[in-house]
């Protein structure tokens, strides 16, 4: 009984092995035994061709309107006294590491600036929002100067340096007639340039975690994602007449090149660029870092990420939406299907609409209501979005994105 057992096991990994490789193949006329199997896509190395996208009804503009109504007076409702947003409450013991104080002096920096840029964006003629945005201003004039890692392997200050370069971009257009208001504005923005050359990976880029040496400049690989956010911001900044360092700029263009595949994904992060099929490099993983990495590179001149490539990932982003949807909520990150963590959900989706808004304006169109559609259906009873349950954070930031995405879909 013993020997039969074990030949059978013998007999099953056999078979298992055949298949995995192809040396058996069912008989199947709907698929090919040459070429690859391209499932809901064409060849998704091919972007020589713009999608075939689905028909879907696209929002009324009064709907979109009414939601970012909704989004704008629940951030004014949950802004803290001293104008900031966000704090370190709600524990529940679920939260990523965060050693204090530190983390929560960027969490909530960049909480805060993404509000502020969302409030510029949506509600600039809305005199309730504006004075909001005027408490917002006066905490990030106060605190963005002494914004620092929390501890040697956390570095967190990377997404307060990014996001509140660009909410003073915003501010420095809303005092356009202020130059002294201006000039201290160029002053701090220059000074987070500073701040992201200090905290810059050994080989280029930014990463959020140093958890082996612990060294004054941060020894870990940078990733894809956050080198994608902070060219964002720094692409902004540049636009705006404040030029960035080049040299930093140059070596975070190499690293998130470094972590490009073949169709236009990333990696998570350089370190994991030799294993590109694990779970959490494959395509379905990349939903929501791909639409920023692809972005900042274009916005700094890569022509290989041309229209065709925007325009197939937003498909992407939308018919395979599940993948990222399924770990929205969850509240252990990376714990979901190809090791999606829930806050990638509307940081991926506010990029896409960046990526949508550099593609010609008479092109954008078909690709508005596939972004309004999934950003309405997720609004919350309070007029909130959320994705991951991160402190108090969560609802603010989450808010922040989708409102700027919106704006983008009208």
């Amino acid at each position: 009984m013993r020997h039969f057992l074990h030949w059978n096991l013998v007999a099953i990994q056999a078979a298992i092995i055949l298949l995995s490789t192809g040396a058996v193949r069912a008989a199947d006329p709907k698929i090919p035994n040459d070429g690859p199997r391209t499932g809901i896509l064409a060849d998704p190395l091919d972007f020589s061709q713009p999608p075939s996208l689905p028909k879907i009804d696209a929002p009324a503009v009064g709907e979109i309107d009414a939601s970012i109504d909704r989004g704008v007076q629940f951030l004014l409702s949950i802004q803290n006294a001293n104008g900031s947003w966000g704090s370190a409450t709600k524990t529940k013991g679920l939260n990523v590491y965060a050693p204090v104080p530190g983390s929560h002096h960027a969490f909530r920096a960049a909480t805060t600036s993404l509000c502020i840029s969302a409030l510029l964006e949506v509600s600039p003629d809305e005199p309730e929002a504006m004075e909001s945005v005027d408490r917002a201003e006066d905490w990030l004039l106060e605190h963005v100067s002494s914004l620092r890692r929390a501890t040697g392997d956390a570095i967190y200050n990377v997404w307060g340096h990014a996001y509140s370069i660009q909410a003073m971009i915003r501010l420095r257009q809303r005092h356009s007639d202020d130059s002294v208001r201006r000039d201290r504005f160029d002053a701090l923005i220059r000074e987070q340039f500073d701040m992201l050359r200090r905290y810059e990976s050994v080989d280029g880029g930014w990463g959020y975690y140093d958890f082996r040496y612990q060294a004054q400049r941060p020894t870990s690989s940078s990733i894809s994602f956050v080198n994608g956010t902070v060219l964002v911001a720094l692409a902004e900044a540049k636009a705006a007449g404040i030029e960035p360092p080049e040299r930093i700029v140059r070596r975070a263009l190499a690293a998130t090149k470094r972590q490009q595949k073949k169709d236009f994904s990333y990696v998570y992060g350089e370190y994991l660029k030799y294993r590109p099929m694990l779970d959490i490099n494959r395509p379905a993983a990349s939903l929501g870092r791909t639409q920023c990495c692809n972005c900042a590179l274009r916005m700094w001149g890569d022509e290989s990420i041309t229209d065709n490539v925007a325009k197939n990932w937003l498909y992407r982003l939308y018919v395979r939406n599940g993948w990222l949807d399924i770990g929205r909520k969850r509240p252990i990150p990376h714990e979901s299907w190809f090791q999606v963590a829930g806050y990638f959900y509307y940081y991926g989706h506010y990029y896409a609409a960046l990526s949508l808004e550099q593609l010609p304006e008479s092109e954008q169109g078909p690709y508005k209501p596939l972004l309004a559609k999934l950003m309405l259906d997720r609004q919350e009873k309070n007029g909130s979005w959320w994705d991951y349950p991160l402190y108090n954070y969560h609802q603010q930031y989450g808010t922040a994105f989708a409102l700027m995405t919106l704006q983008r879909c009208k």
